[in-house]
Formats: C-alpha cells, sequence, structure tokens
C-alpha cells in the first residue's frame, strides 16, 4: 500500500498548460510542478517526455510522483509529444529524429527559466525511458542525469516488435494502441475553437504503425536509428535503470551496466510494467525516495551514499504455483558488486533424451522430434505483463503436452539463478522457415510447472536479424536461444524444465507452415546462471523505504470498467481464440469537469492447425466529453496472412456526438520476409 504525503520540504505551485515553442515553430504543452521558491531561488529540472496525455489520461498517475519531487526540490515538468493531447503537430511514429530534436528543444528552453538554475535530468518509464536515454546518448547541453524504468537499449532484437526475430503480436497490440492515442482530440479548454483543426490534421496525417513496423522485418537502420546499444559510449551522464521481471524489459537493464561508461546502478524487482512504487506484483518500493536521493547527488551535488553498495539489486523470487496475476512474490533482495557479476558460475548442461543431465555428463546422440500445434502458446501471457487484465503465463503442463521437453531430476538443494539462461542446440527442420519457443519452468512435486522465462528464435535468424537465410531442409544447424533474464529459486523436490515447441501463438506468429524440428541430444545443452548461496563478501543491502507519493488526483467513476481475458475453442470447427478486453469505463476528472470513455478490445484466432488461419484484431474507442462537447474516435486494424504474405486492414472513424465527422480505410499487403 502507498502512502500518501503532504508535509513537503517546500510549498509547490502548478501551472498546467505551458506552451513550449521547439525549432521548427510549433509549440509543445507542458504541466509544471516547482517550488514557489523557484521564483527566487532557482532550482533544477526533470523532464518527463511522452505521448500519453498529461491533461487527463497520465494526470492521475502523474500526480503521484511529479509534486512529490517539486516538494524535494524540482521543478518537474510533463511535456506531451507533437501530436498528442494539447501539443501542436503530428505523431507520425515512435523514436523520430524530430521527436528527439524537440527534447533537445525543450531542455534547452527549461534551462533558460528563471525558475531552473540549468541543471537537467530526465526520467520516464517505458516510452518515457527510452526518450531519456536515447536523448542522453545525444549529450544536450546541461542533461546531467536520468532514471529510466522499463525500457530497452535495443529497438529490434529486445522491444515489442520482434524477438529472436520472431513477429511478436505485441506488434499489433502497441501499433493499436498508438493508432488510438495519436488520433484524439486536443481539450477545447486549453486550445480554445482550434481544437477542431488540431484534431482533424490528427485524422488526416494518421496511419496504422504497424504498417511501417511490417515492412521492417530485418534488423536495419530504422531500428538502429536511437538503439543506443549501437553505441554505449555515447550516454555520458549517471543513470539509474530499473525494470521487473514480470515485464516485456527485463533484460536492458544488465545490458546498460555492463556496456555504459558512466555512473550507474541497476534495480529489477518482481514487478509487471510499472514504477517500483506502485510495483505489481509486490513488494513495491520506495521507489521515490531513491529517485530524490539520485537527484540531489547527481543535480545538487549532495554528497551522499546514492552510490555506495552493489551497482545491481535485483529480487530473487522464490518457486510461487502457476497463477495468472499475483499480489506478490515472495523473495529477498541481493545485490551484486558488478555485472557481469564475479559471482555468477554458468552452470553448463547436456540434453539428453527428454531430460536435463547432470554437468559434464556423458550423453547419447539422439533425434528427438516435435510439430507443435497452434494451441501452445494459448497460456502463454502476454510478451509484458501490464498486471490488468491478469496477463502472466498459467499452469505450463498444457503447453508442455505440444512440446518437447527435458526435466532435470528432482533437486536435492536449492538453485538459484540470475541472469540469461542460454539453449544450445543441434537441430534440423523439415521447412526452410522455422522458429523455436523455449520455456524454463519451475515443476513442483505435484507436476504443476510455473514459466520461469522464456525465449525465441526464428531459425533463419540463427546469425543475427541482418541478413536472414532460409534453412536447408534435413540440414543440421547450431542454434542459440538466449532467454529473458531472471532471478529464480528452485526449492529442493522441485525439477527445471526445459520445453521446446515450433510454435508460441498467440504470444509470436507462426511462421508460414507447421514445421517438424529435429533436435539432437549429445550436443544440445541448457546454460544456467547459477548464483552461489552466500558469497563471503555480501555485505547487508541498505533496506528500501516504504512505497510514497503525493495524493492523487480526485476523479469518479461514472460508469464501470470491464477486464477479462478469456481462451475459448469451438469442438465443431475448430475455431480457438483469445479474446483480452481493458475497458476503462466512464472516469470524470474532477478538477476539469472532463469526462473519458478508453475500451480496448484484442482478439486472436485461428482454426485447427491451419497456420495461415491466424488472424489479430485490436479494436480502440476514446471518448472525450464535457457538457455539449462530446467525441470519439474509434479505431479497428486486424493483422492476417498467408504463406507469402501479411495482410493489414485498418479503419478509422471519428464522431462529435453521434455524427461521424471523419472515416479512412486501409487495405494493405506487406511480403514475409523469412518470417
Amino acid at each position: 500500500m502507498i502512502s500518501t504525503v503532504t508535509d513537503l520540504p517546500h510549498p509547490i505551485q502548478e501551472e498546467e498548460h505551458v506552451r513550449i515553442p521547439v525549432s521548427d515553430g510549433i509549440h509543445l504543452s507542458a504541466r509544471i510542478w516547482r517550488p514557489v521558491s523557484s521564483d527566487r531561488d532557482p532550482v533544477p529540472a526533470v523532464l518527463e517526455y511522452i505521448p500519453y496525455r498529461k491533461r487527463d489520461l497520465t494526470s492521475v498517475r502523474d500526480s503521484l510522483h511529479h509534486p512529490y519531487m517539486a516538494g524535494h526540490g524540482y521543478a518537474c515538468v510533463r511535456v506531451d509529444l507533437r501530436g498528442t493531447g494539447e501539443s501542436e503537430g503530428l505523431l507520425a511514429d515512435e523514436y523520430l529524429e524530430v521527436e528527439q530534436r524537440d527534447a533537445e528543444d525543450v531542455l534547452a528552453w527549461l534551462a533558460e527559466q528563471p525558475w531552473c538554475n540549468g541543471r537537467l535530468g530526465m526520467m520516464g518509464i517505458s516510452w518515457g525511458a527510452f526518450a531519456a536515454l536515447q536523448v542522453a546518448a545525444r549529450r544536450p547541453p546541461g542533461l546531467d542525469a536520468i532514471v529510466i524504468s522499463s525500457f530497452t537499449d535495443d529497438r529490434y532484437a529486445d522491444d515489442m516488435h520482434y524477438m529472436g526475430g520472431c513477429l511478436l503480436s505485441d506488434n499489433l497490440a502497441e501499433a493499436g494502441t498508438m493508432f488510438a492515442y495519436a488520433t484524439c482530440p486536443p481539450d477545447p479548454e486549453l486550445v480554445g475553437e482550434r481544437w477542431r483543426e488540431m484534431w482533424h490534421e490528427r485524422l488526416e496525417g494518421t496511419r496504422p504503425w504497424v504498417l511501417e513496423w511490417l515492412r521492417h522485418q530485418r534488423r536495419d537502420d530504422y531500428w538502429r536509428h536511437a538503439s543506443v546499444c549501437e553505441d554505449y559510449g555515447a550516454v555520458g551522464c549517471p543513470v539509474l535503470a530499473s525494470s521487473g521481471w514480470a515485464d516485456g524489459y527485463s533484460n536492458a537493464v544488465t545490458r546498460l551496466l555492463e556496456h555504459l561508461d558512466v555512473p550507474r546502478k541497476g534495480l529489477v524487482g518482481p514487478w509487471s510494467h510499472k514504477y517500483p512504487h506502485l510495483g505489481e506484483p509486490g513488494p513495491a518500493i520506495g521507489y521515490l525516495q531513491e529517485v530524490v536521493r539520485w537527484w540531489d547527488h547527481w543535480l545538487k551535488d549532495v554528497d551522499n551514499d546514492v552510490m555506495d553498495g552493489p551497482m545491481l539489486r535485483a529480487w530473487m523470487q522464490e518457486s510461487v504455483p502457476p497463477s495468472t496475476a499475483y499480489e506478490e512474490r515472495p523473495g529477498r533482495w541481493v545485490g551484486e558488486p558488478a555485472w557481469p557479476s564475479p559471482h555468477i558460475r554458468e552452470q553448463t548442461r547436456p540434453l539428453a533424451p527428454h531430460r536435463i543431465a547432470a554437468p559434464g555428463e556423458e550423453t547419447p546422440e539422439v533425434e528427438m522430434t516435435v510439430r507443435s500445434p497452434l494451441s501452445v502458446g494459448q497460456f502463454a501471457g502476454k510478451w509484458a505483463s501490464y498486471n490488468a487484465p491478469p496477463d502472466l503465463p498459467y499452469d505450463q503442463r498444457e503447453e508442455d503436452g505440444g512440446s518437447l521437453v527435458f526435466d532435470s531430476e528432482i533437486l536435492a538443494e536449492r538453485t538459484e539463478i540470475l541472469g540469461s539462461p542460454v539453449v544450445h542446440l543441434d537441430v534440423a527442420a523439415d521447412a526452410p522457415i522455422a522458429m523455436v519457443a523455449a520455456r524454463l519452468s519451475d515443476v513442483a512435486p505435484d507436476g504443476s510447472a510455473t514459466r520461469v522465462t522464456y525465449g525465441l528464435l526464428n531459425l533463419t535468424r540463427r546469425d543475427g536479424g541482418d541478413e536472414p537465410s532460409r534453412l536447408v531442409p534435413g540440414r543440421r544447424y547450431r542454434a542459440e536461444i538466449r532467454l529473458n533474464g531472471v532471478a529464480q529459486a528452485f526449492p529442493p523436490g522441485h525439477r527445471i524444465r526445459l520445453s521446446l515447441s515450433t510454435s508460441y501463438w498467440p504470444l509470436a506468429w507462426p511462421p508460414p507452415r507447421p514445421v517438424l524440428l529435429s533436435v539432437f541430444s549429445g550436443s544440445s545443452a541448457l546454460t544456467l546462471p547459477v548464483r552461489p548461496l552466500a558469497e563471503p563478501d555480501e555485505a547487508p543491502l541498505r533496506p528500501f523505504g516504504e512505497p510514497e507519493a503525493t495524493p492523487p488526483l480526485q476523479t469518479t467513476r461514472l460508469e464501470p470498467g470491464e477486464h477479462h481475458w478469456r481462451v475459448s475453442r469451438d469442438l465443431v470447427d475448430y475455431e480457438s481464440a483469445l479474446e483480452i478486453v481493458k475497458d476503462n469505463g466512464r472516469v470524470r476528472y474532477d478538477d476539469i469537469g472532463l469526462e473519458t470513455a478508453r475500451r480496448a478490445h484484442e482478439r486472436y484466432s485461428w482454426i485447427a492447425d491451419d497456420f495461415e488461419s491466424v488472424r489479430g484484431e485490436s479494436t480502440w474507442t476514446m471518448g472525450f466529453s464535457r457538457g455539449e462537447w462530446d467525441v470519439r474516435a474509434v479505431t479497428h486494424t486486424v493483422l492476417s496472412c498467408t504463406s507469402e504474405e501479411f495482410h493489414v486492414h485498418a479503419t478509422l472513424d471519428a464522431y462529435e456526438g453521434a455524427r461521424r465527422v471523419f472515416s479512412r480505410e486501409w487495405s494493405e499487403r506487406v511480403p514475409r520476409d523469412h518470417l
């Protein structure tokens, strides 16, 4: 439970709508919280820069942390990207060059304000973290530190679009989200009569982003742009980075710790896609206190202990029964002095026929085959858990029925891993395009299997995503699958299970046709990053404080929402589906009298084992009203395929009251590129 704080060191003032000019003449809209005393005693400024509407849709969340930091002596500035909220212009795609130039212009403007002393920071989660890291790599004047959560440094290999060269269904889901957000109107109360002109500019200028993302199925310059992994040395300021094991972005924290050459700290908890002070599953932590200490050190030169202690703090998760949601994940905090850690021992265990052998054991070469049904993956959960509705993987036993399974011996003693397990495979396939999904599970004595981590590999990308090459059917290949990073304890009496499947729909788009995959034991193996149970140099960790925040903005729920996650199968026509509804109902923001309605519906379907029948749909309705002003936009995107092409069909309809004022339709085909 988060504690609300009202007694802050500095009284604050708020400016709700500040127009900031950028270099091409448009103005971005900002909300600013800062100490009253900053009028006479300038303070550092901290920027959060995202497209999710500061006026309404993020206003409650923003009210928890920006006033908190402002009350500790900072000017906190929340800016909507161009083309969102009340910012002018058009949002055409994510992480474009113009977006980063705008951010540099905003930082320069902040540094010139009489209430700012020229010291600058950036912070954010998800898009906001991407923005902060990407701008830090451009080294704008005055940017002295960043704080980032749930992000990636590699837009192709480790984002919601592609994983191991496989197309993720979150590519469609995120495109549907941004199709909706990019077509929302500004609030007439702030922009006046221009609201309709600005709205129609957005409606006319937008297009389904999934089309662009599908046109770049390889690691090309489109993805290299703004991928900080292309040049870690470009980042020149200190970085506090965090994420959660239930998030899709569990890997980038340790990569930054390994490759950056600046002061840096990493934190990975049990959380989903949330800030750590709001962390679900719990325990949440006093993250804002940690952030203030970080800003105090790097923006105010306070000689505190923020750089003491381990470089990485990680939540070592205890074994739990499988569930699609957890309130808490039992465990403990562990610390590592550096990354890669001198404590971690790589333990390679050969794969024997249907079992994980002991390290160093001689195992025979046996060919084992698997051809997974499309139903494998229906209990996989989301690529990134958002914890609403429950979206974590369920019991893996049903998934394992369509997979090639390797079990360890019953563990005689506790085993802990911290890092990324790696699966080394000697494989052959009967088709030129094939994928492998690898899942690591904790198997309890009663047989229940809790997925611990997983990884994907499109075998045409076995040598990287730049230049894929088709498989020669029947030829043997070496392939390596790096699973998502995790900290997990396996208790005595349990088993460790590795499961391999040739599809993992709907988390990832399946290959063009069913594939029979051969895996050869003896030359295949599993490497685990084993953390010894105790290290002589392991010092006690400073405990985190309890979660704190300022009081949330007041809202009133006018209509209830609806959240569900349903798997269905019709045994007459063999159609199966995963249906996800996230409906927030109708909410009034009491301070501004604005009502919003937001509903997202995703549906992923297939028929039997027809790989050309897979289909994803994303439908969003975004509504805004106040008095007689009542508008909404409805977006609908369908992604389907043949063995040779992806088909995208999308519609956009906008309404004022009951009258439709805009309508557009897209129907385009994109060739499959070794996918």
